[in-house]
């Protein structure tokens, strides 16, 4: 009897350690949920950055060297495909729908289904998805939504609305500001502030009327906390499309206007101290931008400006280490970019990239003030050396040949002319060759980039497959090889949250 009560005890006290190692092993609910998009971002764009980046920090270095960033030091790495159900291509839409609600959907809508209509696949209003922001919230969490872009842009609207189009802008910020699901609305401004026929309701009444408190100065930004209530941040130095600065132009002139890595810390700030936690989600969506431009300087630069918004999550990581999660991903790759071209050979020069100072939304300002005091091919040649670095001068490492000065002298003869008269002026390809961007700042763009050593094939998206980066609590469900669909699934797991059936 002693010796069977012996076995019993000895068999309990293994079942107890046993319980003791599964209870150690089995995996943290991440509290605390950080989704960090690089719109148009993927392989080409993160190393490009990291060996521009390892050529400033090592310039006297006889070899290549690559620097890493706040991401790709990450444990935990993986690779996701981005196709919709409209192409292998696809776009913002469709791609950040399929990761915040787990659903392939078309390009073009935003967290809806489809159906067979007269003329193909059409999307269906009636069939919404519910999106990953709504279950947290259900679940007692706090929702953040931060971009670089417009409030109302596909992505950021991914993540608390729902339309078959999304161009729908009034209607897309309009479901943001009057559910309940958004507590941290912060980035760029609205396209629509007033509707498409700017007869609606401002969505600045609407978002004052729900709650929400506007906070549009770098200073008023810089300061908000805890315990604010439903926040509105929106850059004062609102850009292109309604957009926060590029990152190499905020720099340019001084980085004293608000970053991205800033808009992410307030949005920290006013969520942290919720007691469930918070799911916040942040895109860098300039990278994009640039990528459609193939202006590979402000490609780069953007990627640092997302990186140093990591660098926000990481740090509040390290207070809340068991209970934080980080992925970092894309939604689709732009432009098609590499490292490596025809005419150079197998040199690369990223150092070369250090004599671009302006992003070419800025460069086409420049251009236009050229173009109105009808400045000479001389005054034209004079402002692309001070922004990029390219001369006529011999024996620079940047000095341009006959036919790149014939290409930008071109660019600009066809750049000068009214739109209804460009058709057919250089030959058939001038579209294609300057993709409906300012014919001078492209061009600059491109020389620039391939006497660097790299190019671009496309204006548009491409459908490569994409690097996924993700550290902390659930951090290795994210690692292998899978679909932009199972991100949702993969954080709601992470979570400990369950998906309605």
């Amino acid at each position: 009897m002693r010796k069977i009560t012996a076995i019993l005890l000895a068999a309990l006290m293994l079942l107890s350690i046993s319980s003791a190692f599964a209870a150690e092993a089995a995996p943290q609910t991440a509290k605390y949920v950080f989704f960090f998009i690089g719109d148009g971002m993927s392989n080409a764009q993160t190393t490009a950055a990291q060996y521009f980046l390892g050529t400033q920090e090592n310039a006297e270095s006889k070899t290549p060297v690559q620097a890493p960033l706040s991401f790709t030091a990450f444990p935990v790495a993986g690779q996701m495909f981005t196709y919709d159900a409209t192409s292998f291509a696809p776009d913002s839409a469709s791609t950040a729908s399929a990761m915040s609600t787990g659903n392939r959907i078309l390009s073009g809508s935003i967290n809806v289904g489809y159906k067979q209509g007269e003329k193909g696949l059409e999307p269906d209003a009636q069939n919404t998805y519910k999106i990953i922001t709504e279950y947290a919230k259900e679940a007692g969490m706090k929702v953040g939504v931060v971009t670089s872009v417009s409030l109302d842009h596909a992505t950021p609207a991914a993540y608390y609305a729902k339309a078959p189009k999304r161009s729908a802008y009034y209607d897309i910020a309009v479901q943001g500001l009057t559910s309940d699901v958004v507590d941290f609305l912060g980035g760029g401004g609205f396209l629509q502030p007033t509707g498409s026929d700017k007869a609606q309701k401002d969505l600045l009444e609407i978002a004052k009327e729900n709650g929400f408190t506007l906070y549009n100065t770098n200073e008023a930004v810089r300061a908000i906390g805890a315990e604010e209530g439903r926040v509105l941040a929106i850059s004062p130095e609102l850009r292109d499309g309604q957009a926060m600065e590029y990152e190499i132009d905020r720099l340019a002139e001084g980085g004293g206007n608000l970053s991205l890595a800033e808009m992410t810390a307030a949005g920290i700030r006013a969520l942290e101290g919720n007691e469930k936690g918070f799911f916040m989600m942040v895109e860098g969506g300039k990278i994009d931008w640039a990528g459609h431009a193939n202006d590979v300087g402000a490609v780069i630069y953007d990627v640092f400006a997302l990186a140093d918004a990591v660098e926000e999550a990481v740090a509040f990581a390290q207070k809340h280490p068991e209970e934080t999660l980080i992925v970092v991903t894309g939604d689709h790759e732009t432009g098609g970019m590499t490292i490596g071209y025809a005419a150079t050979g197998y040199d690369v020069h990223m150092d070369y990239l250090q004599n671009q100072k302006t992003s070419y939304v800025a460069f086409d300002k420049v251009v236009d003030q050229l173009a109105e005091s009808k400045a000479t091919f001389d005054d034209v040649m004079a402002a692309i050396q001070d922004n990029y670095g390219l001369t006529r001068e011999e024996g620079s490492k940047l000095s341009l040949s006959a036919q790149e000065i014939a290409r930008l002298s071109a660019a600009y003869t066809f750049g000068m002319l009214p739109s209804d008269q460009r058709k057919g002026v250089t030959g058939p390809e001038e579209q294609m060759h300057y993709g409906g961007y300012n014919p001078l700042s492209v061009t600059a763009s491109h020389i620039l980039a391939n006497k660097a050593g790299i190019d671009f094939s496309s204006y548009s998206h491409t459908g490569v497959s994409l690097p996924v980066y993700a550290q902390g609590a659930g951090a290795e469900l994210f690692g292998g090889n899978y679909e932009n669909t199972e991100i949702f699934t993969k954080m709601m797991e992470a979570m400990g949250l369950s998906a309605d059936k």
